[in-house]
């Protein structure tokens, strides 16, 4: 529907109007003759179709100023143009909006059925005042919003990039594909996180077309944002349908970032094992158990919308599940401090087994500190153990002797 008042902006010659006598005698200056011709022409069966006729056909009340309205030209002066809109008046393209209209304008002939958007209705002879600009924007926004509805995929040209994804323009306004929404093989996955060296990465993207949808149009804030995601879920859908959860699957590792390690499984799949499944003790750093191009194993945990998550850590044998065994509230235990954080110090009781040792016992981060170095064993006393959950809380005890 909004396709085809769009294309009648600039028009074909769809309404009948007077003969080239009947035209050649009314002066374009001479409103009385363009009001009179207005007066005797009627709608004709191709307007009565269209999207806009059928809309004029069940008006009760005139239209309003933000609506789009649809009729044939019956005058083109100098600086003005006039579009009957019967049953309700005449409008006028004039001034500023004329200005802005005219390349379209030249283009458009007496008899031309045009959409146009009303911007007055204070005329002071009495017509619409009329915008084909507005009338042009509104139209697109609204097929925007199609466009969204349907999940229609567009091939754009990608016209610039910086620093947070690629610049696309789309009927004439610029939209934002941000990196987040890139497909996996398209993503810039730089190591350390580098912003220059991602701006780079997604510059080598610039004056190529990708195949995206729109996810978010909004006319007031003239964003527009796309998406290449949509395609690519699509297809992941139909190799992703093989797998399984809880299948034990073999890959090459194709980045690793600071949140986890992309996992290439076959052509157009990759797989993520976030970095809280690389392994059961602490990991500070991905880039310390896998490298880019090595081989690995993984298990499935979780298959959602075309995406495998993957872990690492469920390779292998759960510590806790031994610990549980061997540790209990009140046991006097010894550990080695593997990391400060804002809450104390955690200590390692063995392989993948760590509990939290309190700031609060020692009064500041300044004295836990003091107290206890990186890299050493102490003795501490067990006062939560929840293997279950994986948590254990410890009090200290001193430095082992």
């Amino acid at each position: 529907m909004l396709k085809k008042i769009k294309d009648s902006l600039v028009g074909t010659k769809e309404a009948e109007v007077k003969t080239d006598a009947v035209a050649k005698k009314a002066p374009k200056s001479d409103a009385a003759t363009v009001a009179k011709m207005k007066d005797e022409m009627t709608l004709t069966d191709e307007q009565k179709a269209s999207v806009m006729g059928k809309l004029s056909a069940t008006m009760k009340n005139p239209p309003m100023i933000g609506d789009l309205v649809e009729g044939p030209v019956i005058a083109i002066e100098k600086s003005s143009v006039f579009i009957d809109l019967a049953p309700f008046g005449t409008g006028i393209i004039y001034g500023r909006e004329f200005i802005t209209a005219r390349d379209v304008i030249k283009k458009i002939n007496v008899g031309d059925v045009v959409a146009a958007k009303i911007v007055d209705n204070a005329h002071k002879e009495g017509y619409y005042e009329l915008s084909l600009k507005e009338a042009r924007q509104a139209l697109i926004w609204s097929e925007a919003e199609s466009a969204i509805k349907e999940k229609k995929t567009l091939e754009l040209l990608v016209k610039e990039a910086n620093k947070g994804g690629l610049l696309i323009e789309w009927q004439g306004i610029v939209g934002f594909l941000p990196a987040s929404q890139l497909k996996a093989e398209h993503y810039p996955r730089v190591g350390d996180g580098d912003k220059d060296k991602i701006l780079d990465e997604l510059k080598k993207l610039v004056g190529t077309r990708l195949a995206v949808s729109i996810i978010t149009a909004d006319p007031k804030e003239g964003k527009l944002i796309f998406s290449e995601k949509g395609q690519e879920t699509k297809e992941k859908e139909k190799i992703v349908s093989k797998y399984e959860m809880g299948d034990t699957v073999e890959g090459t590792v194709t980045g690793v970032v600071d949140f986890g390690v992309f996992v290439k499984l076959e052509e157009g799949l990759e797989g993520l094992v976030h970095i809280s499944e690389i392994d059961w003790g602490l990991v500070d750093d991905p880039r310390n158990f896998v490298k880019v191009g090595q081989k690995i194993k993984a298990k499935i945990i979780e298959i959602k919308e075309g995406k495998i998550s993957l872990s690492l850590k469920q390779m292998k044998s759960n510590p806790w599940t031994e610990a549980s065994k061997k540790y209990k509230k009140d046991q006097a235990v010894s550990g080695v401090i593997i990391k400060f954080n804002k809450h104390g110090a955690l200590a390692s009781i063995e392989e993948g087994v760590a509990g939290l040792v309190h700031v609060s016992e020692f009064g500041s981060e300044e004295k836990l500190r003091k107290a206890l170095e990186l890299g050493k064993t102490y003795d501490f006393k067990i006062t939560l153990f929840d293997p279950k959950e994986q948590k254990m809380a410890l009090a200290y005890g001193g430095e082992k002797k």
